[in-house]
């Protein structure tokens, strides 16, 4: 029997933990990386290294795959529907992916099906950016680079007319720019979901995402004091938008939890999701074996929880280079952690691992991976 072979464009440590959880269903792996020392690479065994945004590249890559999926949304839309062309299967589409790339398409769209979104609108200049502040009730207003932001990169918070008239910077880069309202909300929450080319679909429980400086730093599954039927209508709201879109594959669906009850949709990825690294260890199938599965056009696994509460929290790095040494202090602490590590170099502030918790306690699992995180980073020592 001939195992198909799965195409992953990025190297990162979504490609990475993708790759692991193929290992078991032996599911063959090519990766197309940036360089030979990106995480990815450090540990599969097919790996062509060029660049994504090269379509003679992508072509070269991808004739060696059975089907082509992405651990980032970055590949140029017109690359991935000339491989379509060319009969490639391509998992998310151009058509779907688009909404992840751009996020002015994103707002557009999700406008058009009702989805509740913060108010928005393209601005052109600072000016503009007043104008809009104007129709919204006021400042701070949120400025984002429709594409290629992440981790709160190529976002701005704007917080009166001066403020406005200095931000030139996004504006003279020449990219267009989404403007949209500061939401007032109590927490930041998401639901992943998973779906098929034939239509089947999955959702984990939604969970509370806790940010730090914009980047992800502790994930609470389930979100703690959700109302059941708000949890529900999370999870309808996100398998709404991957059937609307046409998502193959994981969906993360990133969502402002108002102040008013309302469920705002905030983001969306089309891959597995750092909101989503707890079900590693705390749902029967994790997000990466599902969209695995997802994208193979296989029967989707379980996504329950094993644990009445899981937490991960991500390893950022810090002044102390060398991890390795804090391993023997956090597994006899706790013998239940489980630590993942993604083979970066460690730089400040930088996502280098993350760890997981899990049971029926939830101060007491917050604690633990929170007491494990930090002490990788070197800013507890007890």
């Amino acid at each position: 029997m001939t195992f198909p072979v799965v195409g992953m464009v990025g190297g990162g440590q979504l490609a990475r933990m993708t790759h692991e959880a193929g290992i078991p269903l032996g599911i063959r792996f090519r990766l197309l990386s940036d360089t030979p020392q990106d995480s990815a690479a450090l540990v599969a065994g097919d790996v062509v290294v060029g660049d994504h945004r090269d379509l003679a590249t992508l072509r070269a890559f991808a004739r060696g795959c059975d089907v082509i999926t992405f651990d980032h949304e970055h590949v140029p839309t017109e690359h991935l529907r000339a491989l379509e062309a060319e009969g490639i299967p391509v998992r998310p589409g151009p058509d779907a992916l688009v909404h992840a790339q751009d996020k002015g398409v994103m707002r557009a769209r999700l406008g058009a099906l009702g989805i509740p979104c913060p108010r928005h609108r393209l601005v052109r200049d600072p000016a503009d950016v007043a104008r809009f502040a104007a129709e919204v009730g006021g400042f701070p207003v949120v400025l984002k680079t429709t594409r290629g932001g992440y981790d709160g990169k190529g976002v701005w918070i704007v917080r009166s007319a001066a403020e406005a008239a200095d931000a030139t910077a996004p504006f003279l880069a020449g990219v267009p720019v989404l403007a949209e309202e500061k939401v007032d909300f109590v927490r930041e929450l998401a639901a992943n979901v998973v779906r098929s080319p034939h239509g089947q679909a999955v959702a984990y429980p939604v969970v509370e995402s806790r940010q730090v400086d914009g980047v992800c730093d502790t994930v609470i599954a389930p979100a703690p004091g959700l109302p059941e039927a708000r949890a529900t209508h999370a999870q309808e709201l996100a398998l709404r938008v991957a059937g609307e879109l046409g998502v193959v594959g994981h969906l993360a669906v990133e969502l402002f939890e108002a102040a008013d009850g309302r469920i705002l949709v905030n983001e969306l990825a089309m891959r597995p999701h750092n909101s989503g690294h707890w079900t590693q260890d705390g749902a029967v199938t994790s997000q990466f074996a599902n969209h695995l599965r997802a994208v193979l056009d296989l029967p989707l696994g379980d996504p329950r929880p094993r644990a009445p509460w899981t937490v991960m929290a991500n390893v950022l790095g810090g002044d102390f280079p060398d991890m390795y040494p804090a391993y023997l202090h956090c597994m006899a602490r706790d013998p239940g952690l489980k630590i993942h590590m993604y083979g970066k170099d460690v730089k400040p502030g930088r996502k280098v691992g993350h760890v997981t918790t899990y049971g029926d306690d939830l101060p007491d699992v917050i604690e633990r991976a929170r007491h494990a995180a930090d002490y990788l980073r070197g800013t507890i020592d007890e």
